[in-house]
Order: structure tokens, then sequence, then C-alpha cells
């Protein structure tokens, strides 16, 4: 059986990612905030190396549908 590897550090993976697609797309962090109802702020501390805020599967998917970008694209490790 083939091993597994798995990215230790996925939630920054996936936080650098929600940054460079919502930079891409034009967007600042308080209209993807209102995009998928939640807090500026609250987008702020997701995207933040410093605050490393984990976050649920549903604001995950909902970033990702207001992205415009499927939920693996904003898991690929080195898509950055």
């Amino acid at each position: 059986m083939q091993q597994l590897e798995f990215d230790g550090a996925i939630y920054d993976t996936i936080r650098r990612n929600i940054r460079r697609y919502r930079r891409e797309k034009g967007l600042t962090s308080a209209q993807l905030a209102e995009m998928v109802d939640l807090s500026h702020d609250f987008i702020r501390q997701i995207e933040s190396e410093k605050v490393r805020y984990n976050f649920s599967v549903e604001t995950f998917y909902k970033i990702s549908v207001a992205l415009g970008v499927g939920m693996d694209q904003l898991a690929e490790k080195g898509s950055v």
C-alpha cells in the first residue's frame, strides 16, 4: 500500500490560496466577507499568517464559491 502524504500546514496553504484568488478577482477582504455573509475581521483572521484562525468546512465552501474556484484549488499546495 502506498504511503499517503498529508500537508501538515493545510490551513496555511488554504489561507495563502484564498488571499491569492481574492486578489486575482480584484476583491478586497471586505467585499469577500460581504459575499459570504461573514465579518470583514473574520476574513482577515482567516487570511492572516499570524492569527492562524481555523475555519469550518462550510466557510471554506462558501469562500470557494464566492471566488469561483474549487475547494481542491484552495487546498492545492504550491499553487501560490
